[in-house]
């Protein structure tokens, strides 16, 4: 209905112009333009290719598949129409660059490799790159937008309560299975000898730029980085949203110099400055990360073991191991619990939990401390081996106001903000010049007023 229609609308235009749109040529396809809501405009091309993607996926619809993607553009085109007149609302290039890569680095997890993505899309990944700037730059315009009509839009205690108590039975939401857990990480150790030849081969390539070659192209070939092709480039960022190490040299470097090698929780890097602006620097960088050795991945098992069984004799608690011994820095401090990064709280669902730990603790019993195991260090995105207790399990069951009043209250809170978009989007309609293609007249769309 409107709520799944206006809350889906930023991600679905962009997943299907960006993996099937405007990276595909379709001969057969004759470009016209069906509607203009501003200055913006939406091609025929573009919902015949999302019709054809909607149905490559299997997504049936009950009404008119096309008439309904119209709409979809329809709003995502009234809000970006919007924020191109609202001065407070600026997209950065270093914003643009980030998602790029960040989709880029989704296309390479998915297929394997960039010679793989490369080879799906039939273009380099520089033509990707370039056909995605402007998807990216309106979705990000269009995400912004959204953000500020809802933005100021609260909940109280009272709101919520009443919220609950005028849900039928049928419509009280169900609650899946959640899961608490703590563990103790272990980061294998890197031989000095290979911590070395990392940073012998950053200070040769340190060499070689100084000589006059390409930082961005030296970055393509050797970083091993997300931003590798970008030229390295991160965007503007600020001293706490940086690794400490890397921040200090980077605030440090005058011009264009080139740091020396940095070691950061990530690797191995030397940085290039590219502009300064007010507290946040846009620099490029080099990343290496020494190779871990299969001694060092077992003696990393090893002491895990070992440590799991101490607790498990309870020589020594679960939460003192933690402090002691754990590699991350996020749960060491709190007895090794985990909090859940989308909702900050230290419940996850099983499609909340990274794949090996989600297969881990939902064969544990409560209390029960896992055999160590392999996983991925969210932040630096590097290999490390966990030990992990399930804490709580709290099973499936009907939404209520004394366990979950978060969920409740998010839920509510969802429902006031989709309603001030609505609210929203029957006003612009009003007052923003739409002009939509009579072969599209009588489409049934969810919002009056498209058609004047």
């Amino acid at each position: 209905m409107k709520q799944n229609k206006v809350l889906k609308i930023g991600f679905v235009v962009l997943f299907t112009i960006l993996t099937t749109g405007s990276l595909f040529a379709q001969d057969k396809v004759v470009d016209q333009i069906v509607a203009i809501v501003g200055g913006n405009i939406v091609l025929k091309s573009d919902i015949e290719k999302m019709y054809m993607d909607q149905q490559a996926q299997g997504i049936t619809s009950d009404g008119d598949m096309k008439c309904e993607i119209l709409e979809n553009f329809l709003i995502d085109k009234l809000l970006i129409a919007e924020a191109e007149l609202d001065t407070l609302i600026e997209v950065t290039d270093s914003q643009v660059n980030q998602q790029m890569d960040g989709q880029i680095q989704m296309y390479v997890a998915h297929f394997g490799s960039e010679r793989a993505v490369e080879n799906f899309f039939k273009k380099p990944i520089a033509d990707i790159r370039a056909e995605m700037r402007l998807v990216i730059r309106d979705q990000i315009m269009s995400s912004q937008m959204r953000n500020k009509i809802v933005k100021d839009i609260t909940v109280t205690p009272s709101e919520v309560r009443q919220f609950y108590r005028s849900l039928s039975d049928d419509e009280i939401p169900v609650i899946p299975t959640q899961y608490e857990y703590a563990q103790i990480t272990m980061r294998p150790e890197i031989e000095l000898e290979e911590e070395n030849r990392v940073k012998a081969e950053l200070r040769e390539i340190k060499k070689r730029i100084e000589a006059g070659s390409s930082f961005a192209a030296m970055a393509v070939m050797y970083s091993e980085g997300p931003s590798a092709n970008n030229g390295g480039e991160i965007g503007y960022l600020g001293r706490a949203q940086l690794d400490s190490e890397y921040a200090a040299a980077a605030f440090n470097l005058k011009g264009d110099k080139i740091s020396n090698v940095v070691k950061s929780e990530f690797g191995f890097h030397i940085i290039q400055l590219i502009d300064r602006k007010a507290d946040k620097v846009n620099t490029r960088h080099i990343l290496m990360t020494p190779k871990v050795s299969i001694e060092a991945k077992e003696l990393a098992v090893s002491r895990l073991d070992s440590l799991a069984n101490l607790i498990r004799k309870e020589e020594i608690t679960f939460a003192q191991a933690a402090a002691r011994f754990s590699f991350d820095k996020n749960t060491r401090n709190n007895g090794g619990l985990a909090i859940n990064p989308n909702t900050l709280s230290s419940k996850f669902t099983v499609e909340e939990l990274e794949g090996n730990i989600s297969k881990v603790i939902s064969d544990l019993r409560i209390g029960e401390i896992s055999d160590p195991f392999e996983t991925i260090d969210p932040e630096s995105r590097q290999s490390v081996y966990t030990i992990a207790k399930l804490v709580n399990k709290i099973e499936g069951h009907k939404a209520n106001l004394q366990n979950d009043y978060q969920h409740l209250a998010d839920l509510f809170l969802a429902k006031k903000r989709e309603k001030a978009l609505q609210k929203w989007i029957d006003d612009r309609q009003a007052q923003t010049y739409i002009r939509i293609d009579q072969t599209y007249a009588n489409c049934n769309f969810e919002f009056n007023n498209w058609m004047k």
